[in-house]
């Protein structure tokens, strides 16, 4: 696209914008004044298109452009190229077209950090460490994740070969061996769910993020842990930083019954205001609860530690989460592109709004009970959740054994329901420790 024919579709742009003359008088001024304020972007794009020492591609010109005014925003609203909006669709939709390799740069090279259980990978035995050479006959010498990634995720159905280096097992001294793969790409889900029993009778649900998958899974698994004996939950929100809001609500509203009021979100206009309730029944109304939190929990996980914590339904513990009450919407644009942006604010059912405010250092949700911890604990506890699968074995953390810290606020929350089993188990005690 020449610098002429950008300058015409932008002044054709603002000559259907300035028509809108239906407009009341104040709002039209006040268009007025943007389109006017527009005409000096599109002078910078003409001078820079005419006068600029080398031939500048339009496209990333408009981009650029369209990415600078955003952020400007918030820091939550997000200009998207067609890549980057693919991968948020994704994100959010839980699914995706692949092996089920999550991979990383280690030592130089790109390593299998853990197959996915049920997976091409999975089934195929590709193991933890081992290290990924050569993807469809093509090095991955200086090959990015970013671009290891788009190889190795396709269309269902699909094949990709792949060349593995495997050191000997468990670390020890001798030659890699060179193992070749074929596989079948397959829709993999996106796991956002982790649960097992703690002891014989509590159980322990964690959610990484809130997806479109996520409810039904959450569902599945507390389901799955009452079958083997469970009589109280801990749910584990920490570091989870959100995702869908329809799938917070209906998490929330596991719990919640009565339709009762999970959350509201106001926008700027007055009528804008849409609330978000339980249905008349919930299937773990009555469980014992306690969710943890700490500052890496935000948006999702905050609406549903905010419901619980206002309608007394669960003790939260940890730290205080981050103050991320705002709500984006992802809008499609006509060349693939995408804009995040971000809408209206969420509020608590008693009508809290937790938004973070960095000069006040407000914001987030307050734990019932505080459990200090300190950063480079939290680190290391955030290291060693990450679990890694092989066929034959059970998962176990990917931290080594003398990296392992104690995970002080689950223990304590074992102790606190424990203790509230065997207080309401004394003849004439009467227990309010959770709900």
């Amino acid at each position: 696209m020449n610098a002429k024919a950008t300058k015409k579709i932008w002044a054709a742009a603002l000559a259907a914008a300035v028509a809108l003359s239906w407009a009341p008088d104040s709002a039209r001024a006040a268009q007025d004044k943007t389109y006017e304020q527009l005409k000096i972007l599109v002078d910078v794009l003409n001078y820079v298109q005419e006068n600029y020492v080398d031939d500048p591609d339009s496209q990333k010109l408009i981009y650029g452009a369209a990415s600078g005014m955003v952020k400007t925003l918030d820091p939550f609203s997000q200009f998207m190229d067609p890549e980057a909006h693919g991968e948020i669709k994704t994100e959010t939709e839980g699914q995706f077209g692949g092996l089920g390799i999550r991979i990383a740069i280690k030592d130089d090279w790109l390593t299998v950090m853990t197959p996915l259980p049920g997976t091409p990978a999975y089934r195929a035995g590709i193991l933890p460490n081992d290290r990924m050479v050569e993807i469809d006959g093509e090095t991955t010498k200086d090959m990015t994740l970013s671009d290891a990634l788009k190889k190795l995720r396709g269309a269902p159905g699909t094949k990709v070969r792949l060349t593995l280096l495997r050191g000997p097992e468990d670390g020890g001294e001798g030659a890699w061996t060179s193992r070749e793969f074929t596989l079948n790409r397959e829709i993999v889900k996106i796991e956002s769910v982790q649960s097992w029993m703690i002891d014989s009778t509590v159980g322990y649900a964690r959610i990484l993020e809130f997806s479109a998958k996520t409810a039904e899974d959450f569902m599945g698994a507390v389901n799955d842990l009452k079958k083997h004996g469970m009589t109280s939950l801990v749910l584990d929100l920490r570091n989870n930083p959100g995702g869908l809001l329809s799938a917070a609500v209906e998490v929330a509203s596991d719990f919640i019954a009565d339709n009762k009021l999970i959350v509201y979100t106001q926008g700027r206009k007055p009528d804008s205001r849409q609330d978000f309730r339980a249905g008349p029944a919930a299937p773990f109304a009555s469980l014992p609860l306690i969710v943890l939190i700490n500052e890496g929990s935000a948006s999702g996980s905050e609406i549903v530690a905010g419901a619980l914590q206002d309608h007394k339904r669960a003790v939260i513990m940890g730290l205080r989460s981050y103050g991320k009450a705002s709500v984006q919407s992802v809008i499609p644009l006509s060349d693939g592109s995408g804009l995040r942006l971000t809408v209206a604010r969420y509020y608590t059912p008693l009508g809290r709004s937790i938004h973070r405010d960095e000069k006040a250092k407000t914001g987030g949700i307050m734990p019932d009970i505080v459990v200090p911890v300190t950063r480079d604990v939290e680190a290391k506890l955030y290291s060693q959740w990450d679990l890694v699968y092989a066929q034959g074995k059970k998962p176990k953390s990917s931290a080594k054994k003398e990296d392992l810290v104690k995970d002080e606020t689950l223990e304590r929350s074992v102790e606190l329901l424990k203790a509230r089993d065997v207080l309401s188990s004394l003849s004439g005690v009467k227990t309010t420790v959770t709900p």
